[in-house]
């Protein structure tokens, strides 16, 4: 790996950087020097009147830049970056605490279905992706299938030109504002558990489509319950072959765990926290000076952080390469949602007790509880996008060369 940025690379870098000086709105400005970073599509859709209207001044100027979807090909709309152009504006974007636009469809969905989408599929929903018009969720999991995927029950049979779809699916993010959703149905009971599925398409608008909200800790947008009862979904909706879908989706999650801006993020988070607890108000509720034990955790946090950071830029310097990561994407997953969940619990032990306060406007609040709230939502990061333990049957079997169990 090359740590340095070529010419072309620091011309870009200092591009983004100007980029996001001049058009950030100050909604999100606001929001970083706070140590926390805007959710574009929960803004956007929950927001209030100026959080709204700071997603949607946020999107026309990345949109006018062709940056919604910065590693898409320009054919189909994308900027055609190079890896390590798109590792810098990530990284560009989340030191400035500026957030992504375009959600799952532009992150997870539009390449998969450039992979493995019909020229007719390609043509509906691209353009319709990238531009805002489509909002995408994702149905995976289902109850008695989170970990073990493969052992999904959702069935749909063949009737004519369309598929009939009956189940449930769970820890389905974003479905209560969605227009389409992506899922993994079984369509051949009889095959082995990872073949007879296929990846399918379906407006959420279908009849027999219907969701329930997860609520955690008043967090609305963090996952629904969806359920399917008799849905009819054209044939022409299923994405690659049928009965074949396990590939499609495991190409899908590939995308997913090849976050590079997490490390970042989390890099700035902590670093504001520190600076937090060197002004007065801060002083005076940290227990850091107190608790030696506390500012060698943070020393360790910001290490593991900068590994977090490597095991992303491994990734990226693979995609330049023309490799395809793998494992690897596994790696980062696993250390970088783990690493979350520990700099959120150091951040509470800054504050000791003052951390079992939940409300942000209190004036008792260390820090606007952002760690206290923080390290509550990062519980399912070691979940979401596939457990740490099935990242580590991953490099396992496909690093190590393990036999399976």
């Amino acid at each position: 790996m090359d740590w340095g940025d070529s010419a072309d690379q620091a011309t870009f870098r200092d591009d983004v950087a100007s980029f996001i000086e001049s058009r950030l709105p100050e909604y999100y400005r606001r929001l970083a020097e706070q140590g926390d970073q805007g959710d574009w599509q929960t803004d956007r859709f929950l927001g209030d009147d100026e959080a709204k209207a700071a997603a949607a001044e946020w999107e026309a100027a990345v949109h006018e830049r062709g940056w919604v979807a910065p590693h898409w090909p320009q054919e189909y709309g994308g900027a055609g970056m190079s890896s390590m152009e798109h590792f810098i504006l990530n990284e560009e974007m989340s030191k400035a605490g500026a957030p992504q636009v375009g959600g799952q469809g532009v992150a997870m969905l539009g390449p998969t279905l450039i992979v493995h989408g019909t020229d007719e599929q390609k043509t509906k929903f691209l353009t319709a992706t990238l531009s805002g018009d489509i909002a995408w969720a994702q149905g995976y999991s289902e109850p008695s299938a989170g970990s073990d995927l493969a052992s999904l029950q959702t069935r749909a049979v063949r009737d004519g030109d369309e598929w009939v779809v009956n189940g449930q699916k769970i820890w389905t993010s974003n479905a209560h504002r969605a227009d389409w959703i992506f899922a993994l149905v079984r369509t051949d009971p009889d095959a082995p558990k990872h073949r007879g599925i296929s990846f399918m398409l379906m407006d959420m608008e279908t009849p027999g489509i219907s969701v329930r909200p997860l609520i955690s800790g008043g967090w609305r947008h963090f996952s629904n319950e969806t359920f399917y009862e008799d849905v009819r979904v054209p044939a022409s909706q299923v994405v690659g072959e049928v009965n074949r879908g396990w590939y499609v989706g495991m190409t899908l999650l590939d995308y997913e765990r090849s976050s590079i801006g997490g490390a970042v993020e989390m890099e700035r988070q902590l670093m504001a926290a520190i600076e937090y607890i060197h002004d007065d108000e801060g002083a005076e509720k940290s227990r850091v000076d107190e608790l030696p034990s506390v500012r060698a955790e943070i020393a360790d946090r910001y290490i593991e952080i900068q590994v977090s950071f490597n095991l992303s830029f491994r990734i990226a310097s693979m995609q330049a390469s023309g490799l395809i990561p793998n494992m690897e994407a596994s790696m980062g997953k696993v250390f970088s949602s783990e690493v979350s969940q520990r700099v959120h619990r150091t951040g509470t032990r800054m504050f000791g007790l003052y951390s079992n306060v939940w409300d942000e406007d209190s004036d008792y609040s260390p820090y606007r509880s952002r760690f206290t709230q923080n390290y509550f939502h990062r519980i399912p990061a070691t979940i979401a996008g596939g457990t740490s333990e099935i990242q580590r049957n991953i490099i396992a079997t496909r690093g190590l060369g393990l036999p399976r169990g």
